[in-house]
């Protein structure tokens, strides 16, 4: 099995991004050496781990989070910087799968949030612009967003959706590759590598202890009466908790979780500043996303470079030109794009699972692991730190109202997650190009 954590990047490096470029400096953290003693040792230093290691460390616990790399490393350093709002499937999904009362009562989880990366992001000095369009390319996809801004004003109390029509879309975009869509005035979008260092700050003034170029070779869980250990390379953590963080880094370390939690590969590039070329692209500074399975999504920076993701590969090996790769998918969308200069370009893995609802569960007695967030994780990654932490102190109710969402494991379990990736991913880069 490819080793994630190793394939695509060089060990305790941040990869050659624009947020690598641009982010706020931080001091590496010392690596695990011989036996460290916490009350809950937090495996992963992204937007989850962060978030859980915080907020136990504010609740008083003592808190050792090791993280293979630096913190925010993984998807929570490179990802495309979009909060978006509710889960990842739409209110309509979630009550038809599972009532209206659950589907509220997840609404209200994601909008806390919402709330708490906004609280996050002040505390750590980190700007937030506001709104994010959703592009739609069939006149179906377009009804169906003009019913969920009805539904989620009228049901829901959210009327920050606004529809959109072609017109209105080709304003906002400088685009007329979508025929319609919306636009969420209460989303959002951020540096998202600044976010994540700035946890780690925090997370580090308020008393934990954290640990890079550690990655975890396994674990012992404890029982109701005993330790759990947790094993790193030069050194290891004995706890009465663990909290698993690792997404799509995940491994081997619970096949459990790995057998519902599928690694996937996305790619960004970024433009040169465009100054004052195509003034057209985005004024109001919304981020954007469309409705392709391989979602293309992009947005602005305060230096007005463009910073686009999109294109499937069947490998979990990055490729070697990936601005070749996103280059048509960015021009399809601005070919008046096409002698701009990409000056940054990377990949990052996420995690998706088989309905695209994140898996919440408790793999041992002691242990909690929250992952898979399907491409929506900025907010949902950051709330399930807290929920986590909370749910050790004693307050479970919002764990538990996420596990309770069934996540089927994948045909074949984590042996198979290589082949699927392989057919899936090619089979849904067909549906894009084609259309349906």
């Amino acid at each position: 099995m490819t080793n994630l954590l190793y394939a695509n990047d060089q060990r305790g490096q941040y990869p050659s991004s624009l947020y690598a470029q641009t982010r706020q400096m931080l001091d590496p953290f010392p690596a695990v050496k011989g036996e460290v003693r916490a009350d809950v040792a937090v495996i992963g230093g992204g937007y989850t781990g962060l978030s859980a290691a915080l907020h136990l460390a504010r609740a008083g616990r003592k808190v050792a989070l090791v993280e293979a790399h630096r913190v925010g490393f993984g998807a929570s350093g490179r990802n495309g910087g979009q909060m978006g709002s509710g889960q990842r499937q739409d209110v309509d999904w979630l009550e038809q799968k599972l009532g209206r009362d659950t589907a509220r009562r997840l609404w209200n989880l994601a909008e806390d949030a919402k709330t708490l990366v906004r609280e996050l992001a002040a505390e750590s000095g980190v700007p937030v612009t506001g709104g994010v369009a959703h592009a739609c390319r069939t006149a179906e996809e377009v009804d169906h967003a003009r019913h969920l801004a009805d539904h989620l004003a009228q049901h829901y109390g959210y009327d920050r959706v606004q529809p959109l029509g072609l017109t209105e879309m080709a304003e906002l975009l400088g685009s007329e590759a979508y025929i319609g869509g919306d636009i969420d005035h209460g989303a959002g979008h951020l540096h998202p590598l600044n976010l994540a260092i700035g946890m780690a700050r925090l997370t580090d003034q308020g008393g934990a202890a954290i640990f890079e170029n550690s990655p975890v070779q396994r674990i012992d869980h404890g029982s109701s009466t005993t330790k759990s250990t947790v094993y790193c390379l030069d050194g290891n953590i004995v706890c009465d908790q663990v909290i698993l963080a690792a997404n799509g880094y995940l491994g081997n370390l619970d096949k459990r979780v790995a057998a519902r939690v599928m690694p996937i590969n996305n790619y960004i590039v970024a433009t040169e500043p465009l100054g004052d070329r195509a003034p057209e692209i985005l004024p109001s500074r919304s981020a954007v996303a469309d409705t392709k399975f391989v979602v293309n999504y992009w947005r602005m920076d305060e230096e007005r470079r463009l910073i686009f993701g999109g294109g499937e590969t069947v490998t979990y090996r990055f490729p070697n030109d990936i601005a070749a790769l996103v280059r048509p998918h960015l021009l399809s969308v601005y070919p008046q794009l096409k002698e701009v200069k990409l000056t940054h370009a990377w990949g990052g893995t996420l995690a998706i699972t088989m309905n695209r609802m994140p898996y919440f569960a408790r793999p041992a007695p002691n242990c909690l692991s929250a992952s898979g967030y399907s491409g929506h994780g900025l907010a949902l990654a950051t709330l399930a730190g807290k929920l986590m932490a909370k749910a050790i102190e004693g307050q479970g109710d919002g764990f538990d109202a996420m596990a309770a969402v069934p996540t089927r494991p994948f045909p074949g379990g984590d042996m198979l997650r290589g082949p699927l990736l392989v057919a899936g991913m090619a089979w849904y880069g067909l549906r894009d190009r084609v259309g349906f």
